[in-house]
């Protein structure tokens, strides 16, 4: 099997002057567990090349297990220094795609045709579409041929309103996600602030926050397993 993760090439944090990326474990522990249960995966970003990393994800108090191997493993963060162009990637080489979070997706891959048309070439041809914290915004302009927003009619979560004001970014997003997936018809849950929270339905998988993405990681290889 072989999966396909996206990560943002977004480095800035609105007009704060600070730096945000992908975020740590959002990565790590779906790659992790991928990896163990003997997928193949490729990463790719917006712009390819090295894949900036939230800082905020590098806190004490963010981590865990799967970010600890993480920077234990040399030839995944070469991987990660090395991603390839999402230009360049196409649905048809992947059983599924997996979009990580962290606050840079809201900037960039929220808004790239490329990630948008590759979204819609796995869902069309059958493939599982992953997404957990920010990562769910990068359905935002994502339409069906119809004109529909890809998640009209759909139950999703992402990361919470009460979330983003938690840490206090609400004023600086483009957009908030909880707030965006309603917009766009999505039917939207959630569970408590940094509690797992995971909703399938039929292919699409979404996470609330880093909590959840591990198991939203496990839902998609059930799926493939189907």
């Amino acid at each position: 099997m072989n999966l396909l993760f996206v990560i943002t090439s977004h480095n800035q944090l609105g007009n704060t002057g600070r730096k945000t990326g992908f975020w740590v474990e959002e990565f790590a522990a779906p790659y992790y567990t991928f990896k163990d249960n003997g997928y193949a995966i490729t990463i790719a970003t917006p712009k390819g090349g090295q894949a900036p990393i939230d800082p905020s994800s590098e806190a004490e108090s963010a981590q865990t297990g799967a970010t600890e191997r993480y920077y234990k493993d040399q030839e995944t963060q070469n991987l990660i220094a090395h991603t390839h162009p999402l230009s360049e990637m196409k649905a048809s080489d992947f059983d599924a795609v997996f979009y990580p979070g962290g606050h840079g997706p809201l900037w960039d891959l929220a808004n790239d045709t490329n990630s948008a048309k590759l979204i819609l070439d796995f869902y069309n041809s059958g493939k599982p579409v992953g997404a957990v914290c920010h990562a769910p915004g990068v359905f935002k302009n994502v339409t069906f041929e119809n004109g529909d927003p890809f998640v009209k009619g759909k139950n999703v979560t992402g990361f919470s309103n009460s979330e983003e004001e938690a840490v206090q970014l609400t004023e600086v997003v483009p957009f908030l996600v909880e707030d965006e997936l309603q917009k766009l018809g999505g039917h939207y849950t959630k569970g408590a602030d940094w509690g797992v929270h995971v909703v399938e339905d039929g292919l699409l998988i979404t996470g609330q926050n880093p909590a959840s993405s591990e198991a939203v990681a496990e839902k998609i290889m059930s799926l493939l397993k189907k």
